[in-house]
């Protein structure tokens, strides 16, 4: 018979990592993994140059707090700007410190997170399921296109995402005991207070709203007050209180600004149009979990069939994960704003439930099942389907993006379609770890490839890095360079990299010396004064010389 306290657990959570049975990790496969993951995360950071808005604006942040050594109020070019907490300014500011001002620098604290989020739900998928659980989270999450590209980015999410993450799997630990330690306790405030400093009180309601819906679904209400133990509340104010007491206190303006204006205007209206629709986040959250996506299927299957089985899912972890999972979709779609990275928080948690329906097909006993093999096949056919995507989205591409002459993507694709049928011929013949193996080391190996050989082509077009390199010194040295029509991605990626905010030209104004501009802002230059045109970076980025 069975031991009772085997079926009735004493906690919310019951932790099933002792139904696993005799697993064993080979050397080989330990190394390998752990190459993956530091080149899926680490590798050329610095590759490419600062892009977009957000990128150029939040370093310019960072540099002037390091050189102001104002660690409290953050400023854009003199100004307050309170579009977010201080969290990543810091950090980033102390990689400049170490490593000097550039890119590389300026991603590190993105993919040291990104390495936080894979080790919190690497373990927590030890502490729940086993170590094969916990080997395909810590091989599946770093490869999927969500940490890989978050990992790269010079902005919050992917620090917030991780901070949040780890905040998960301390509270799945607190609820897996009869007695919660204190360590837990520490754990779970300082990470939910690390959180809330990195983006705000979306903290607070992505972490209790995913608290109050597992709740909900499980029944477990007198559970949730473990997480508000003094402990962890103390912890939480420790950490999270001080700066916005101090900011508040120096600058009057504070919270009307960032809470009002950045927080409760940008998810209640339209004011920064990012305007989407209510479905815009599952397409996210399927192009997030690439080359993974197609495991979602399974796991769809197995929650509804566990579901229909009411067979203790109840007090599964899974559904913890779940609803960490679930409610930032949630949320978020009710939003007037939506962004990508509004959703990052939920793709570890969907991760950790792919490893958990996934680990039993390492067993040699399921191996010789049809299911589990014909889902892993795909997983491979996924690699040739998005090297050929690949390669026609960049054959519409503008001409100056045109890799015409480069054997690189032919040889990518190559690499992509050999590599996705080994995995797959790996997955019909039963040798599932082979298989998922397979496939994270090929996208760290395609991922080396882009990073020497794509991206140092599209770095021109893409940064505004190449052409702040380029403009002469006496245009730098000028009294009025100024831009007219770029976009706000190349005007914020000048601004920091020749560290100034450049002044925008109106008809209005007598006519500046040298001007970034667009192709069609150099004709309207031309049809007023003589002109010479210097450099053209892309249709986007033309330097002219007014001929005085």
């Amino acid at each position: 018979m069975l031991d009772s306290a085997a079926v009735i657990s004493p906690s919310p959570l019951r932790v099933r990592n002792s139904e696993e049975g005799s697993t064993q990790i080979s050397w080989w496969t330990a190394v390998l993994t752990l190459a993956v993951v530091a080149t899926c995360l680490l590798s050329g950071l610095g590759a490419l140059g600062l892009v977009g808005p957000d990128e150029p604006r939040y370093m310019s942040i960072a540099r002037a707090m390091l050189q102001s050594g104002d660690w409290i109020t953050p400023r854009l070019y003199g100004q307050p700007w309170f579009e977010k907490p201080a969290l990543y300014y810091w950090a980033a500011a102390t990689a400049f410190r170490l490593f000097g001002v550039n890119e590389f620098a300026a991603r590190l604290p993105s993919a040291l997170a990104a390495m936080l989020a894979t080790a919190a739900m690497a373990w927590a998928a030890m502490r729940a399921y086993g170590l094969d659980a916990a080997w395909l989270t810590l091989l599946m999450l770093p490869t999927t296109l969500a940490a890989v590209g978050f990992a790269r980015a010079a902005t919050p999410d992917m620090l917030f995402s991780a901070l949040l993450v780890a905040a998960a799997a301390s509270a799945a630990e607190m609820l897996a005991k009869k007695r919660p330690g204190a360590m837990a306790r520490l754990s779970f405030g300082i990470f939910l207070g690390a959180a809330v400093l990195a983006k705000g009180p979306a903290a607070l309601i992505l972490a209790g709203g995913a608290v109050l819906l597992w709740a909900l679904a499980s029944g477990r209400w007198r559970a949730v007050f473990r997480l508000t133990h003094p402990i962890c509340v103390v912890a939480f104010l420790a950490v999270a209180a001080p700066w916005y007491a101090i900011c508040a206190w120096r600058n009057p303006e504070f919270l009307r600004v960032f809470l009002i204006e950045h927080n409760f205007a940008r998810y209640l209206t339209t004011v920064f149009q990012h305007v989407q629709p209510f479905w815009f986040f599952g397409p996210i959250i399927l192009a997030a979990t690439i080359p993974w996506t197609i495991l979602l299927l399974p796991l769809a299957i197995a929650a509804i069939a566990r579901l229909r089985a009411n067979h203790q899912w109840k007090d599964s972890p899974a559904l913890f994960f779940g609803a960490w999972a679930i409610f930032p979709v949630l949320f978020f779609s009710f939003s007037e704003s939506k962004l990508p990275g509004y959703v990052l928080p939920a793709a570890p948690p969907f991760v950790f439930l792919l490893a958990t329906v996934c680990a039993p097909w390492l067993k040699a006993r399921l191996q010789r099942t049809t299911g589990p093999r014909w889902w892993l096949a795909l997983v491979g056919c996924t690699f040739p389907v998005l090297g050929l995507a690949a390669i026609f989205w960049a054959r519409v591409l503008p001409m100056e993006f045109s890799l015409i002459g480069s054997k690189a993507p032919a040889v990518l694709l190559a690499a992509a379609i050999i590599g996705g049928l080994a995995c797959a011929s790996f997955a019909v013949t039963g040798r599932a770890r082979h298989a998922f193996m397979t496939a994270g080391a090929l996208l760290a190996v395609l991922l080396l490839g882009v990073n020497a050989e794509i991206i140092p082509k599209v770095d021109p077009f893409l940064s505004a890095r190449t052409a702040a390199r380029g403009t002469p010194a006496e245009a730098l040295d000028g009294p009025n360079l100024s831009i007219l029509g770029i976009s706000r991605s190349w005007e914020y990626g000048l601004d920091f990299y020749l560290d100034r905010a450049l002044p925008q030209w109106t008809p209005a104004l007598p006519a500046p010396n040298w001007v970034w501009t667009t192709e069609q802002g150099s004709a309207e230059l031309r049809s007023r004064a003589k002109t010479s045109v210097i450099t053209r970076i892309s249709t986007g980025a033309w330097l002219v010389r007014i001929d005085n």
